[in-house]
């Protein structure tokens, strides 16, 4: 990953949250958002957008970026949440829960995507496939990736038939014939369409 650091952009001082989310597309569970801020000129040779990882180098690198980071939070925003406002704007929600309960507070938010609601006083910088261009980006979709899959591994426990420890709450064919046959969870997103037959 080549990493735009946007510490010459700005000045050589400036503290840099990156953030992203995970289950955006999901029909059950909430969503994840998780903000990272990493040392000045930090670097790691396999750090790289979630998707593109296997489970067990997402899993390695979360222990590393828990360890390196000088300061990460994981947020949500739940079902009922995503139902009342929209997932679009839950998942602004959980991004704002997150800087917000970061122990050093950003100068400046990377976020990856196009769209962003601005947090309080607190400029920040939309970036398309962020997850592939900015370490700390690629550090908040590694943990709010892990961080849904245990959850939902969790959740999984308590209704096995819908197999959200295999898809974590996305649409597969199996999970979508679950709904059919047993019925929506507590944990279903009520407002997809996608899952009203």
């Amino acid at each position: 990953m080549k990493e735009k650091n946007l510490w010459s952009y700005y000045n050589k001082h400036v503290i840099e949250a990156g953030l992203d989310e995970a289950g955006r597309g999901c029909l059950a569970g909430p969503v994840l958002a998780a903000a990272v801020i990493l040392p000045k000129d930090y670097k790691h040779s396999l750090l790289n957008d979630s998707k593109q990882l296997t489970k067990k180098q997402r899993n390695k690198l979360r222990t590393e970026i828990e360890k390196d980071a000088l300061a990460y939070y994981v947020a949500k925003a739940t079902e009922a949440e995503i139902d009342k406002i929209n997932i679009s704007k839950a998942s602004f929600l959980a991004m704002h829960r997150a800087v917000e309960a970061l122990k050093i507070q950003p100068e400046h938010l990377l976020v990856d995507g196009n769209r962003f609601v601005p947090y309080p006083l607190i400029p920040h910088t939309c970036i398309v496939k962020g997850d592939e261009k900015f370490l700390s980006i690629a550090a908040a979709s590694i943990l709010a990736k892990t961080y849904r899959d245990d959850l939902m591994e969790e959740l999984s426990l308590e209704f096995p038939s819908y197999r959200w420890h295999e898809n974590a709450g996305y649409p597969t064919i199996h999970h979508r014939n679950a709904i059919l046959q047993n019925g929506l969870t507590p944990y279903h997103r009520l407002t997809f369409k996608c899952i009203k037959y």
